[in-house]
């Protein structure tokens, strides 16, 4: 093939790529001469027939061929872009209202959490605060935990480096610091985030939230604590829910119970959530004990009271009928997005 048979291929290139309408004829003409089987690619081929110097002569004539080629596909694959682009702009409407951006929403635990406030508010009780590290006179001393008490070992307490400090194993320090500094009689609830060196299990997690009850008024009683009880079930879980009162013990109240009420995953018929027993702990109570009442500065002969301690992920699972607590804390999406 001589200089001008490539030259007769590079105006009809010029020509074909001109009267292309489309990204995709562009490509067919791609094809066509840079292809396994195109012209480009039999040109070289017949490179292999000449003379060293023929070769070296036609191979640059080609290459310049090819080249040539590969700008001016460019060129027009960038002016059909642009054209494509005015076509669209063309077709948009303005009128049409714009995707909804998606908005997040409050964590299950957060969501039960603000409506066991809510509940407690609308009966009379107060919210109190207090620190997550906490020293071991708030923590145990002044709830009559005694220095031996299993409940101090190292193994249930998470110690920190500094003498006599720890992450709160319950939020019970802070009834003690708000009775420290106010008169009875007192009506509070304290939600908070407590800490246990425990292992992990569908019950069991070693960082959990709780929420506090307080009451203490001069006559009071446990019809008074199963009152109270009784009608925040009922709000919380929009229905009657059965509980029950079982005797248990606590240094810090005296009596003591377990508060636990029906399963809601089988209705109370047994499973693996409730160990086969119908019915989940959900908290502690029981009458403050006098020695409280001391270490706070309350005379316990004047005042008596009742506190509980729940597990807002325990009402979570019960309310959300959640068979596994690390759900909550897993920042899985897919089980987040339901709530």
């Amino acid at each position: 093939m001589n200089e001008d048979e490539l030259n007769s291929i590079k105006d009809k290139i010029k020509r074909e790529i001109e009267a292309a309408k489309t990204i995709n004829q562009l490509n067919q003409i791609s094809r066509g001469y840079l292809g396994k089987k195109g012209v480009i690619s039999r040109l070289l081929k017949e490179l292999k027939t000449l003379t060293k110097e023929e070769r070296v002569r036609r191979g640059k004539k080609i290459n310049e061929l090819k080249c040539f080629l590969q700008e001016k596909l460019e060129e027009k694959e960038g002016l059909l872009k642009k054209e494509e682009t005015k076509q669209e702009g063309a077709k948009f409407d303005i009128t049409v209202p714009g995707r909804k951006l998606k908005v997040g929403h409050l964590h299950p635990l957060t969501q039960v959490k603000r409506k066991v406030e809510e509940i407690f508010q609308s009966m009379g009780f107060s919210i109190a605060q207090g620190p997550e590290i906490e020293d071991e006179w708030h923590n145990f001393d002044a709830l009559n935990i005694p220095p031996e008490h299993p409940a101090r070992d190292v193994w249930d307490t998470l110690y920190l480096r500094e003498q006599k400090l720890l992450l709160r194993t319950h939020t019970s320090p802070v009834q003690i610091r708000y009775m420290e500094k106010h008169q009875p009689p007192l009506r509070i609830i304290a939600p908070g985030r407590v800490f246990r060196h425990e292992a992990t299990d569908a019950r069991h997690e070693f960082q959990l939230s709780q929420i506090e009850g307080l009451m203490v008024e001069r006559e009071i009683s446990v019809a008074n604590l199963k009152a109270v009880l009784s009608e925040f079930f009922r709000k919380f879980f929009t229905k009657d829910i059965n509980f029950r009162l079982d005797p248990d013990f606590f240094p810090f109240t005296e009596p003591s119970f377990n508060v636990s009420v029906t399963c809601v995953i089988c209705q109370g018929k047994g499973c693996s959530l409730c160990k086969k027993t119908g019915y989940l702990e959900i908290a502690g109570a029981g009458m403050v004990h006098p020695n409280v009442f001391k270490n706070c500065g309350l005379n316990p002969k004047e005042w008596q009271g009742w506190a509980f301690g729940f597990g807002l992920d325990r009402l979570a699972m019960m309310k959300y009928r959640i068979d596994d607590v690390r759900l909550f804390r897993s920042a899985d999406l897919r089980f987040l997005s339901q709530f």
